[in-house]
């Protein structure tokens, strides 16, 4: 018995080290690599406790192989926009200017019946009232209510908001992501401030038109 009290403790630390090392997410922020490897280790270190006759380093091994993968893939994502699309996959639009993408939700397999609970999550019953909407890699929906719908703030007393979709993302970190179009004129702006594309950390570009630009922060 006071074996099995020994490993429960060794495991429990050794779980709570990893769930260290791996991140602060919560369960439902998890990417699916993340949440097959939290099961595989939460698995893992079950079967250790409940089988004495297992050699406790058989639970460790797996359970610290498990975590250096996961860091390793964290830094390869953190790297590379290819490969943290094929990791964690990419938010996609169901609603955008208030109009359904029904093609998009197709693909997504959600009914109207998923987005709508979810919406009413939210504090919306009225799917009229939704400007612009998007699927998010961990499946939660992120609402932008339209200007009529949304909360008042100070701002929108003085100057009523239009109603428009948010900013689109147009480079992210030295990627850009953005349509063959709209990258002629991304280019075009960049030239005339003397700026590559690998230099910008965050470009977006609103409703109106208007290029949002944050350069990279020198490494010291």
């Amino acid at each position: 018995m006071l074996i099995v009290f020994i490993r429960g403790i060794i495991l429990y630390v050794l779980v709570v080290f990893s769930a260290r090392l791996m991140g602060k997410r919560q369960l439902g922020e998890l990417s699916p690599a993340e949440l097959v490897i939290t099961i595989l280790i939460s698995n893992i270190a079950t079967l250790t406790m409940e089988e004495p006759d297992v050699p406790l380093i058989m639970g460790m091994i797996p359970i610290l192989t498990l975590v250096c993968l996961d860091v390793t893939v964290s830094y390869i994502t953190l790297r590379s926009r290819t490969a943290r699309r094929v990791v964690s996959g990419q938010p996609r639009v169901i609603i955008s200017q208030g109009v359904i993408d029904q093609k998009a939700m197709k693909d997504l397999r959600y009914t109207v019946d998923d987005v709508c609970a979810t919406l009413r999550t939210q504090g919306i019953f009225d799917l009229s009232q939704v400007q612009y909407a998007i699927v998010e890699t961990t499946g939660s929906i992120s609402v932008l209510q339209k200007a009529p719908n949304r909360p008042l703030t100070p701002s929108s007393l003085e100057k009523p908001e239009p109603s428009c979709d948010p900013p689109v993302c147009l480079i992210s970190d030295g990627d850009l992501i953005a349509n063959d179009e709209d990258a002629k004129d991304i280019k075009k702006v960049l030239k005339k401030k003397h700026l590559e594309i690998k230099d910008v950390f965050i470009c977006t570009r609103d409703a109106n038109g208007e290029l949002d630009i944050i350069k990279k922060s020198k490494a010291k």
